[in-house]
């Protein structure tokens, strides 16, 4: 059991399990996170190896389902892609193993409608109007792989939906 010893040197605020709670109040976090998070409070590394064990024996931790959940609210939500994906998951802890585990269940096709509903609402009436021209095309063309790659689609994917946008649009 945690005692005020699992409180920062001089800290009269919250213990590192109470911190540890109302992180996970908010939402889940992986371990690698919520370590982080624990140490940036200025909690010792003994304390916050025994809030993590305990995190850890109540079942409160779970990074592969952390980043089941994180891929599929990030991509129906957000529409990121593969990429993207890989390095938030990354940066929130998660090992490689449980990364790649986690984004081989992402469907190709179900990736490919999402970037391709992405592109479809960016392709407004006054924008297909345009893209007659083959300057304004190349320069929409441009434009929307890029929003795509930013978004962590890859390259091809992104040249290969968007050019069928427009090709739909000009016939």
């Amino acid at each position: 059991m945690l005692t005020g010893a699992d409180k920062p040197s001089g800290a009269t605020g919250p213990t590192a399990w109470d911190v540890a709670l109302r992180l996970l109040g908010v939402r889940a976090r992986s371990r690698g996170e919520m370590q982080e998070r624990l140490v940036r409070r200025g909690f010792d590394a003994d304390t916050v190896a025994e809030v993590m064990r305990r995190l850890d024996s109540a079942g409160l931790l779970d990074d592969e389902d952390f980043a089941a959940e994180w891929v599929w609210s990030r991509q129906t939500h957000s529409g990121r892609g593969r990429v993207a994906l890989r390095h938030e998951l990354k940066a929130k802890g998660v090992d490689a193993a449980t990364i790649e585990s986690v984004l081989s269940n992402i469907d190709p096709e179900d990736e490919r409608a999402v970037a391709s509903r992405l592109v479809a609402k960016k392709l407004t009436p006054r924008v297909l109007e345009q893209v007659a021209d083959r300057a304004v095309r190349d320069k929409h063309f441009r434009r929307l792989v890029g929003m795509l790659v930013r978004r962590g689609y890859s390259q091809s994917m992104a040249i290969e939906v968007v050019g069928e946008h427009l090709d739909a649009a000009v016939e």
